[in-house]
């Protein structure tokens, strides 16, 4: 009953619309043209901007060291001083070689770097910086098999190194804009790092630390592959019509089979007839 009344219905939008088919396609054309000049448009006229910096990565010279040997805890205290380049500075990594597991590195800075025990970690999951990184005038860590130094930095603010994006309506006002993300000046730029070895130790540890400066380097428009969107575009429409149309068309042709078929047996009945 059900694909009687689909089928009737189909007819008559048929016989009052001969040229429905006609429509349906140019309504199809015409949507295809309009995502095409969407994609197009958004292509060209993108305030969109994408910024790279460059990331130099340099060694920071330890010449000084003291030591302390602390005869009641019976402990040797380790330190070194450096003076950091506080220009558009992110990253601040320390790390030891010849240190006893069960030692201590600590690194120590007025005003406060950001560290987090998974910042780093290539294996840490759903990690986020921003959210979970402490800053601390001074950052502690016991020495084990696999962790051997700090990673800390300046700024968890991701836009700082690395991609950014932002909106402007020239190149010359992004690059501007860039600028103004990526030049940062870290005011206080020394630092201390103190080794704690138990027993009386007369062999000092190496010590290595490392900085990194970012630099601004390329700022681009944002630009998209427009024959890939376009193709998705396309895909996207040909679906919704296939979703919309090929049930009802299904079932219209369903519907005129069956007619077909209730037409020739009408025909024999009546020829039949006319026999008799």
């Amino acid at each position: 009953m059900n694909d009687s009344t689909l089928g009737s219905n189909m007819r008559k939008a048929l016989a009052q619309n001969p040229n429905l088919l006609r429509t349906l396609i140019g309504m199809g054309l015409t949507l295809i043209f309009l995502l095409a000049y969407a994609v197009y448009g958004a292509t060209i006229d993108t305030e969109v901007y994408i910024y790279e910096s460059e990331s130099n990565e340099s060694e920071v010279v330890l010449d000084n060291v003291e030591k302390y040997y602390d005869s009641e805890e019976n402990r040797t205290i380790w330190t070194w001083d450096a003076d950091l380049n506080g220009t558009n500075l992110t990253w601040v990594n320390v790390s030891g070689e010849m240190l006893s597991v069960g030692s201590t590195i600590s690194i120590s800075n007025a005003a406060g770097l950001f560290s987090h025990p998974d910042l780093g970690n290539p294996d840490a999951e759903e990690f986020s910086c921003s959210e979970s990184c402490k800053q601390l005038e001074e950052h502690t860590v016991n020495i084990t098999s696999e962790v051997t130094g700090i990673i800390a930095l300046t700024d968890p603010d991701p836009a700082l190194r690395g991609k950014g994006s932002l909106y402007a309506d020239s190149l010359d006002e992004a690059t501007d804009k860039a600028q103004g993300i990526i030049y940062t000046d870290f005011e206080s730029t020394l630092v201390r790092i103190t080794v704690i070895e138990s027993g009386n130790r007369e062999v000092s540890p190496t010590i290595s630390l490392t900085q990194v400066n970012e630099e601004l380097g390329e700022v681009k428009q944002f630009e998209i592959d427009a024959a890939t969107e376009f193709m998705w575009a396309l895909a996207a429409v040909i679906g919704c019509f296939v979703m919309v149309l090929g049930p009802s068309f299904i079932i219209y042709w369903a519907a005129q089979a069956k007619q077909k078929k209730l037409d020739v047996k009408l025909e024999a009945a009546k020829s039949s007839l006319e026999q008799e």
